[in-house]
């Protein structure tokens, strides 16, 4: 495959998975397995587009440094041992430093909590001619915290702000917030890493027995497991009530990992190639100007 075909092809591997409506989407409906009609024996084939997907992001992303117009939010939820960090590595590999930057955010301050729950996120925004990588986001706020409501005691909310009315509010100011960011020139995109329990499972088991990834493991997430179905149901509510055209979710399989970095590459370059970017073009008096220094350069010879 060619970067010109994996343009071609980049609209089949992400649209499966993209939802910009989601009043009828249900979580169950997205099969974690699932790598369309590729099959093991096509795993090498997979790996080899996506060498020239991160070609074209790389390309891609230096017209949009370039071109200086438009920013780009990439946010990452998933469940742990879904393949955030393996998948930000690797479609992202191409990508100059100079224009992208990762934020990870945990568990909020004493400072963070003080403020508003977009606070410490809207001040990690991407600047115009950079890609901003959330890896977890304000998002935790209906997912996390819908989870485990104990945390609301320490964001001292208003008493009367009861928490069947916080996550109505709160989709409701995330989706404001998000078409706030679209109106003034940012491409918002949203990723769930989609992963089964069983996969999850695996992949904890993984970390256990080989010291090299020994670090990569945690007691409190194999807890978590215990409220895997809560979960499940967070995150299809918030994907259900925060999907929109102009800030649209993509569920992606995650059972797979080369098959997920193939879906998550494949809609980014497909939604940045939309931007229709292109290096700058100068007008006449700077062309004169680059004239100039042309001459006076030639003749330092």
């Amino acid at each position: 495959m060619t970067d010109k075909n994996f343009l071609k092809q980049a609209k089949k591997y992400s649209r499966p998975f993209r939802i910009t409506n989601g009043s009828k989407f249900r979580l169950k409906k997205i099969d974690p397995g699932d790598t369309l009609d590729l099959g093991s024996d096509d795993k090498s084939r997979a790996k080899e587009a996506l060498v020239h997907g991160t070609e074209l992001l790389a390309e891609l992303q230096e017209k949009l440094y370039a071109q200086d117009r438009w920013a780009v939010l990439i946010v990452f939820q998933a469940m742990d041992a879904a393949g955030k960090d393996g998948a930000i590595k690797h479609v992202m590999s191409g990508v100059n430093p100079q224009g992208c930057e990762v934020s990870s955010f945990k568990g909020p301050s004493a400072e963070e909590l003080d403020h508003d729950f977009l606070w410490r996120c809207a001040r990690r925004l991407p600047e115009r001619g950079r890609i901003g990588i959330f890896n977890r986001s304000y998002y935790e706020e209906t997912i996390v915290v819908r989870v485990h409501q104990e945390y609301l005691a320490a964001q001292k909310l208003p008493q009367n702000l009861k928490p069947k009315d916080l996550w109505k509010q709160r989709f409701h100011d995330i989706c404001a917030f998000e078409e706030h960011l679209v109106n003034n020139g940012t491409l918002v995109l949203k990723f769930f890493l989609h992963v089964s329990k069983e996969e999850q499972r695996q992949r904890f088991l993984e970390r256990i027995e080989h010291p090299e990834k020994n670090w990569k493991f945690s007691l409190k997430d194999v807890n978590e497991r215990a409220h895997w179905d809560q979960y499940m149901h967070a995150y299809e509510q918030t994907i259900r009530h925060t999907a929109s055209r102009l800030a649209p979710w993509y569920v992606v399989p995650a059972d797979k990992k080369w098959f997920t970095r193939l879906v998550v590459a494949a809609a980014i370059v497909e939604n940045l190639n939309a931007l229709k970017l292109d290096y700058p073009t100068l007008g006449a008096e700077d062309l004169k100007s680059l004239e100039t220094a042309k001459q006076s350069l030639t003749e330092q010879a």
